[in-house]
């Protein structure tokens, strides 16, 4: 508890990020969920960055997660929530049940590293926290006392999780098979919930549920796939920064420079001189120019 009381000291109570809507002073848990696909490339790219650190995939993703949500307007405080596993204890071993704690990943991204100095910094973080999970989520919760709400999840509201691909297990009992089936997502119990896990074809699988409270499902989908330009730019040169990073594809850049330029004017572009000699022609007796001097009046 002392580890965690030092470490989660001064946590930003919330992630401010760009939401559709405000967020509401009751979650409803409403949700939904967008699945994308990291190309093997991509993915290769990605374990060869994490292996030159000693780091694992699962921290690259972290990594990545973090910087998105920095440049989105989180700050460079970032709690990242995860699961691991909780059968620590050998009287565990034997009994039938979903055994798991919760952690809170402080990724700390001040001073615009590069992702590979980013990826180091994880990595020490990450294994130290490792070494204290043995204390339930509850007991964090309740040492820290953070300024509890209806609204939101305490101490993070954003979860990163490695899953596994369950796509092709099956169980076979006497005649009988089974087969998995895909069930929709209409809950969330945070605001963006990253499950990441390889894909049968050699890259990754990533999906991003999403509170309907706050994201539409075209924002989460948006988010996402902003996700995979930070993977793809990250792992074709790690020395990129946060700062350095684009979000945009060439579609929403194109939107943005078209509404910076504000509303187009209705007739065919003029000057200030065709302007004032056309209101000389129309008014002749109430309108001079004069040349004084580099001014006009």
């Amino acid at each position: 508890l002392h580890y965690w009381r030092t470490r989660l000291q001064d946590l930003p109570e919330e992630l401010v990020l760009p939401t559709d809507r405000p967020r509401p002073q009751v979650s409803s848990y409403r949700g939904g969920r967008v699945s994308l696909t990291v190309g093997a490339q991509v993915f290769e790219r990605l374990r060869d960055v994490a292996r030159s650190v000693g780091a694992t995939p699962f921290m690259a993703v972290q990594a990545a997660v973090a910087v998105l949500l920095s440049r989105l307007g989180a700050g460079d405080d970032i709690p990242l929530g995860t699961v691991v596993a909780g059968r620590d204890d050998q009287a565990l071993d034997d009994l039938v049940g979903f055994f798991v704690n919760t952690l809170v990943l402080r990724t700390d991204l001040s001073g615009n590293p590069t992702f590979t100095e980013l990826l180091a910094r994880i990595r020490q973080q990450d294994l130290e926290d490792f070494d204290h999970t043995h204390v339930p989520f509850e007991q964090v919760v309740e040492a820290l006392s953070p300024t509890r709400s209806l609204a939101r999840h305490p101490l993070f509201q954003t979860v990163v999780n490695w899953e596994r691909n369950t796509e092709h297990l099956g169980v076979e009992l006497a005649d009988t098979g089974s087969t998995a089936l895909p069930a929709p997502a209409t809950t969330a119990k945070f605001d963006l919930s990253f499950g990441v896990g390889l894909h049968p074809d050699g890259g990754m699988r990533v999906s991003v549920e999403y509170a309907a409270d706050l994201f539409d499902q075209e924002t989460a989908d948006t988010i996402g796939r902003r996700l995979l330009r930070v993977l793809e730019q990250v792992t074709a040169d790690p020395r990129t920064r946060p700062s350095d990073l684009r979000l945009l594809d060439a579609e929403e850049t194109r939107v943005l420079l078209d509404q910076g330029q504000g509303p187009r004017p209705a007739g065919e572009p003029t000057t200030l001189l065709k302007l004032l000699a056309e209101r000389t022609a129309q008014h002749p007796d109430r309108t001079a120019l004069r040349w004084d001097q580099g001014t006009l009046t």
